[in-house]
Formats: structure tokens, sequence, C-alpha cells
């Protein structure tokens, strides 16, 4: 039986659909950098700097994470 022109091919669903996560990781991403950008400039206002604040911001995150 011919298709008819009118009517167009299923796409399947796991060619079309964006997950949650590929959805909003561009979105945290930035907002992780921000984060860090402004972690750091309130450090060095308060006389840290610049290695000592990512240092510390590493800190963090490793305990964040657990062991």
């Amino acid at each position: 039986m011919p298709k008819t022109a009118r009517i167009p091919d299923v796409v399947p669903h796991d060619n079309h659909v964006v997950t949650a996560k590929e959805a909003l990781e561009v979105s945290f991403l930035k907002l992780e950098q921000e984060l860090e950008v402004r972690l750091v400039a309130a450090a060095l206002r308060a006389g840290w700097s610049a290695d000592e604040a990512l240092e510390a911001i590493d800190q963090l995150r490793a305990e964040e994470s657990g062991p």
C-alpha cells in the first residue's frame, strides 16, 4: 500500500525527546560558573588570594561529594 504524502513518518521518541538532564545541563553549568566567579570575587574582597579561594572551593566540592 503506498504511503500518503500528507502523513509524515512517526519519529521514534529516542530521536526527538530531550531528557530533563539535557535540557537543564547548560543552565546548570552557567549557574555553577557564575557561583564560582562570585565566590572568588568575595574571597578577593576579603583579602584572600585567587589561589586560596579556588583551593577552598575545591575543598568544599570534595566535602560535598563525600568519600
